[in-house]
């Protein structure tokens, strides 16, 4: 059963489960500021530099729905246990490798360990906080989680200016990994007096019921459509490909670089309670929202590629940088749309899915911009980056598309639900675009 009132046990579980957040957004965007240094460490070109976030965030979409199942199996307390450990002896591996293939070994451990600590927090949010409150408090969870993306722009560059690669990613992994002992004495999976439900071994055949029935949720497909759309483009930034556009293609300095790749995290920060708190107290503006940052998002991309010679003006990207940050906050409403439409029981299994939209998008992104970098090296820089980057245009062009239309779809579910006498958790207005969907 829900609870009914957030209590101060409830923010201690969450804020102890969140500094895991915190520390897996830090290792998954370390890369992004050292991507130059990486190049020069493993002597590698910009198509095995995107290997590093190809295979790591591919791990991370892959563990996603199996995250989803072993949170329902375990319990998330002992998931984000295991998530630390692995975060913190993938960053202590890559601290010390010196080759390529134990690089990749290393960014391999971080995206497993990374994988595990998102849907464990959701799921612990569930549990110790009534419904009414789950949007705030996911909304604050991820803009905490921003904090990690903050100190691994411009403090981790100084950080690797003065200590070095190594005592630098050392120091990281070792209090990753020490902080799962916190974790493992101070999460409680319930609230107390709440009995823990029974642990349930699930046959593969129900496990595979489960994940059919997840995807077959109209509001399931529109959340893995938004987390696409809405997330991979600035994550693509802030993750890898930022840093060295900034660098290499708009000649800015390091310093400056890092400023402006800051915005991905400053705005989402500021911008991410006050959309969960809108959402939250009116949930019918989910979509409306998200709809109007991908039409903004759009035409930041139109300005990015067609800004006349490629050098784009620096006021003009903080603006752009600014504004594409908005995108994190909005793929929230993925997981509030996955917490409405689905049962309690498959929650965390939805969710995991709707995860997989973005960094999907962004595994093929990253990689087809660092194979493109390749083939286009004869060229300057600033038109190099501009053909690499059409693959980007080109996906969020597809995920505007994919949205909008089980963006349709779902709302002609609720409305078929409404018909059949059934209660819903958001009421809707119908629109005469609606029939279209009904048709």
């Amino acid at each position: 059963m829900p609870v009914d009132r957030a209590t101060r046990q409830a923010w201690l579980i969450w804020s102890t489960a969140v500094v895991v957040y915190v520390a897996a957004l830090f290792h998954r965007t370390s890369l992004g500021v050292a991507s130059l240094e990486a190049g020069e460490r493993f002597e590698v070109g910009p198509a095995a530099l995107g290997t590093f976030t190809v295979l790591q965030i591919g791990l991370y979409a892959a563990m996603q729905i199996p995250t989803g199942l072993l949170v329902d199996r375990f319990g998330p307390r002992r998931v984000l246990v295991a998530a630390t450990l692995l975060m913190g002896l993938g960053q202590v591996l890559f601290a010390v490798a010196h080759s390529y293939p134990l690089g990749l070994a290393a960014r391999a451990v971080l995206g497993v360990g990374d994988a595990m600590t998102w849907v464990s927090v959701l799921r612990l949010a569930a549990a110790h906080f009534p419904p009414r409150k789950f949007t705030v408090v996911m909304s604050l969870s991820a803009a905490l989680g921003g904090a990690g993306n903050l100190v691994a722009t411009v403090p981790l560059t100084l950080l690797l200016d003065h200590t070095g690669w190594t005592a630098t990613f050392l120091g990281a992994g070792v209090l990753t990994a020490l902080y799962s002992i916190v974790v493992a004495l101070r999460v409680k999976e319930t609230p107390d007096g709440v009995t823990p439900p029974p642990v349930e071994r699930v046959p593969l055949r129900t496990v595979t019921r489960r994940v059919a029935e997840a995807w077959r949720t109209p509001s399931t497909r529109l959340g893995f459509w938004v987390h696409f759309t809405s997330m991979s483009t600035p994550a693509l930034l802030g993750l890898l490909w930022g840093f060295p556009y900034l660098v290499e293609a708009q000649g800015l300095s390091r310093p400056q670089a890092s400023a402006v790749l800051s915005m991905l995290v400053v705005v989402a920060i500021v911008s991410g309670p006050v959309i969960g708190t809108v959402i939250a107290r009116r949930p019918e503006w989910r979509m409306p929202i998200v709809g109007s940052y991908l039409g903004t998002a759009v035409l930041c991309w139109v300005v990015l590629l067609g800004w006349p010679g490629g050098v784009v003006p620096l006021p003009v990207l903080y603006v752009v940088f600014g504004v594409l940050a908005v995108g994190n906050p909005a793929s929230g409403v993925a997981f509030a749309l996955v917490r409405d439409y689905n049962p309690l029981h498959r929650v965390s299994t939805a969710s995991g899915m709707a995860n997989v939209g973005g960094f999907g998008a962004i595994s093929g992104m990253a990689l087809a911009v660092g194979v493109v970098l390749d083939l286009v090296d004869f060229l300057p820089p600033a038109q190099a980056y501009r053909i690499a980057f059409v693959p980007v245009a080109a996906v969020l062009v597809l995920g505007v598309w994919r949205t909008g239309t089980w963006w349709r779809r779902a709302r002609a579910a609720v409305f078929a639900a409404e018909s059949r006498g059934e209660q819903v958790p958001v009421q809707i207005r119908r629109r005469r675009w609606d029939a279209l969907a009904e048709a």
